[in-house]
This record gives C-alpha cells, structure tokens and sequence, in this order.
C-alpha cells in the first residue's frame, strides 16, 4: 500500500492556534473528511487509523481540540470557557483556514460525535455529510447505561469503584486497575492497547483540564459540564446524509445512540458486532471501507 502524504499546520483561532494534520491530498475531486475527536481533550491520536481513508484518494483532516494535544493549551480557563460552541466556532474557523467550505465531510467520535450533532444541527454551509461515530445523543442515557453496565460488572469491580468515587479518591492504584478492567471491555477490545491508544490516555493525563472540567475523572463517571448535555431536542435539524456508528460491546450502548437514529431523517445505523468503543481500531478495516464507501456517495 502506497504512503500517505501528510502534511501540517497550525490556524490562527482568535489568540490561540489548532494544530492540524492533512494525509491526502486537498486537490483530490472527493470532498476532504475532518475528523472530530473525544474527550473531550482527548487529542487526534486514537483516531489516527481515520487516515488510512485517505488510501481512497481523499484528504482526511486530523486536528487537535483548543486545550489538548499540539493545540494551544489553557489550564487556567475555567468551565464558562469550555463549552460546545467553543469548539463549534474552533471547527468552522478552521474549514475557512483551509479553504474547504465549498464542500466537504464531517466524522466525530465519542464527544467528536457529540460536537458534530451540534454542527449539524446548526446546518452550516458546505457539510456534505456526518459520521456520528460511538457517541450518546444525551448525557443523561449515557450516565444510566453506565450505571446499568456497571451492574453487570463482577462485585469486587463494582465494589472498587463505589468506594473510590465515593472518596474522590480517583488516582488510587486500586481504582485506576478497575478502571482499565472497565476500559478492556467497553472501550478499546484489542489488549495491550495500540500505540496510539495509550498516547491518548498518556495525553489526557498530561493535559486533563478540558476533560476534567467537561466529562469528570473517567469515562463512566461524568461530574463535569457536559452532565446535563442533551441534543435529542434538535436532532430534526440536521439535513445532510448521517452515518451512525457503534460497536456491540460500547460504552455508547444502544439505548445511546437510538436517539439519533430516531430523529435524523434518513440516517443509517451500523453496528460493528466484535468492536466496544473503537471500532476504528477493533474492527478497522470493516470500518475504514463502511465510512469510505458512505462517503463516496454522498460527495455529489
């Protein structure tokens, strides 16, 4: 398989700068993908296998979110800072950085997801289409499928868990090994994780500020901003062609995800059977082709 061209950069937003990664070329007739990541603050790594769309002779975007990774790091802002529109206003700067609002494609991934319903919804100009990969459309299902998938976990998980969060106590050695039982199942399936999995994690752990003050200490325990987030109510809005994605063993579990395959007219859910949250890793080159081939029907 030929190399990916890649090229980077860095768009002047307001006083700040997002980082970006082009692989592909811009010129190509398919319209270029931007790739939203999670978190939030989670940063492009763990969907760098989202390049590999590029080898179908599109430009694939990569960026790293305000507060995280290559981007311009804020550790004093507090939560009236970090807000969906932030990162609303973060994403329409940079399709005009790069010239690309005539036409071009949206995929986001967990809070990714989350972030492009919100776009959406908003019907901005150019979208020729979303992938709205392993998200929740509320908070509020996403907190009670945790809670229920927690149930079903072994007592002393559950136990563990229970304890330490009702100490506060989230970087005890004990909570942290329960944590990653959590993660080798609802998460990311393939053990040891990826490389560029563990420089997620590694990453969030360096710079927490966005994830802490939006999402809390962990993925099933959302104490921050987002706790009461919900799209359900504006979800009718978006008019472009959607793809739904989830993995049968995800944290984003049906009940989730339901919500948007219920009010986007004419969306398509896809479900990778032996994936959890990252079936761009679990199940890649099922999901590579799945988004791929969405997208070329929807670049005219």
């Amino acid at each position: 398989m030929a190399a990916i061209r890649q090229a980077e950069g860095r768009a002047k937003f307001g006083p700040y700068e997002t980082w970006y990664r082009i692989s592909g070329d811009l010129a190509s007739s398919k319209k270029p993908l931007f790739i939203l990541h999670g978190g939030p603050g989670a940063a492009h790594n763990y969907v760098d296998a989202y390049k590999l769309i590029a080898q179908q002779g599109r430009a694939v975007i990569h960026y790293d979110q305000l507060g995280c990774g290559n981007s311009t790091l804020l550790p004093d802002k507090g939560k009236d800072f970090w807000t969906p529109q932030l990162f609303v206003d973060e994403l329409e700067n940079l399709v005009d950085h790069l010239g690309q609002r005539k036409a071009f494609h949206v995929l986001g991934q967990s809070w990714g997801g989350m972030l492009a319903a919100e776009y959406g919804v908003r019907n901005p100009k150019g979208v020729k289409s979303l992938t709205i990969a392993n998200s929740p459309a509320s908070m509020a299902l996403w907190t009670s499928e945790a809670m229920r998938q927690r149930s079903e976990m072994p007592k002393d998980i559950q136990d563990t868990l229970n304890k330490y969060e009702a100490l506060g106590d989230y970087a005890n050695e004990e909570y942290q090994k329960a944590t990653m039982w959590v993660y080798e199942r609802h998460v990311c399936r393939v053990v040891p994780f990826p490389p560029e999995v563990t420089a997620t994690f590694e990453q969030v752990a360096r710079n927490p500020t966005v994830y802490h003050t939006m999402n809390g200490p962990n993925e099933f325990f959302v104490v921050g901003t987002l706790k009461n987030w919900n799209i359900i109510p504006e979800l009718h809005k978006i008019n472009v062609p959607t793809l739904i994605i989830s993995g049968r063993h995800d944290e984003a579990t049906p009940a989730c995800v339901q919500p948007f395959k219920d009010n986007i007219k004419g969306s398509r859910w896809e479900i990778f059977e032996n994936s959890s949250h990252m079936p761009h890793v679990e199940e890649q080159e099922k999901c590579m082709k799945t988004v791929g081939d969405f997208l070329d029907a929807n670049d005219k």
